[in-house]
């Protein structure tokens, strides 16, 4: 069982990381979707760097064990705030194509599975202060 948790749980941190160090790279680089992106929500240049940022250090917390409850819990907020945009602002479809909305829900959920196999982190955090 021990196995089957340890092969879950690098498989959701792969997940996660392969798609949130694409999007922090692209948001970083200012590529022009990023900077079109976020003119549209209002926040150039400055949201689209600190989105940036928070996705990469979502990416470095949640590879090192030690660190990857507290990933998760980034992870999730970082996603739910993409996952607000889109359902207020953005659209689940932009430009016909959802496939942005439908992998921040997916990077939700991974981030959720893995803060609730890794809850014991959270908790001997907590009372260890």
């Amino acid at each position: 069982m021990k196995t089957l948790s340890f092969i879950v749980q690098w498989a959701l941190r792969l997940f996660i990381s392969y798609y949130l160090l694409q999007y922090s790279y692209v948001k970083l680089s200012g590529r022009q979707s990023a900077v079109d992106l976020f003119t549209t929500l209002g926040m150039e240049p400055w949201g689209r760097i600190a989105m940036g940022l928070v996705e990469f250090i979502v990416v470095l917390l949640v590879l090192f064990p030690r660190t990857t409850a507290f990933g998760s819990i980034l992870g999730m907020g970082s996603m739910g705030v993409v996952i607000f945009y889109h359902l207020s602002k953005l659209g689940i479809a932009m430009n016909g194509d959802s496939f942005l909305f439908i992998i921040a829900c997916a990077i939700f959920a991974a981030s959720l599975v893995l803060l609730i196999l890794n809850r014991k982190q959270l908790v001997n955090t907590i009372f260890s202060i």
